[in-house]
């Protein structure tokens, strides 16, 4: 069984941050459960650029309020609380956060190993985790 929480992941190499975002994985590679589990805060009035080449993630929105621009297609959806949205074709994506942080809870398969950050595409490497 694991148990961690919140508060514990944010004070330690859990939390990784960007300019425009903070990522605490809460459940990694080396957890051995075939996906990685975060929480991700978007800060406000920001636009990140991503392209998961090697991941699919799915996302649920716990607060603040935001848009997903899909880059193929040009549709823009809105990003409220109680919305999930899942990246099921590695799709180009922008995303909005308006006035208030957006708080995300995300899960990525396969999962990553922890001190991922985007790229220049916006994508993660794919990194396998050792025993």
């Amino acid at each position: 069984m694991i148990i961690r929480t919140l508060s514990d992941c944010e004070h330690s190499d859990r939390l990784v941050k960007s300019d425009t975002w903070q990522s605490v994985r809460m459940l990694l590679a080396n957890d051995k459960m075939g996906f990685s589990f975060h929480i991700t805060t978007i800060f406000a009035n920001t636009e990140t650029h991503m392209h998961y080449k090697h991941h699919l993630e799915s996302v649920y929105c716990i607060s603040g309020k935001g848009a997903i621009r899909d880059l193929a297609t040009g549709e823009q959806h809105p990003i409220n609380p109680g919305t999930l949205y899942v990246l099921n074709e590695h799709d180009k994506h922008v995303l909005f956060a308006n006035d208030q942080d957006l708080i995300l809870a995300c899960v990525f398969n396969p999962p990553v190993t922890g001190k991922e950050v985007h790229d220049k595409d916006g994508a993660y490497a794919l990194v396998f985790a050792s025993a």
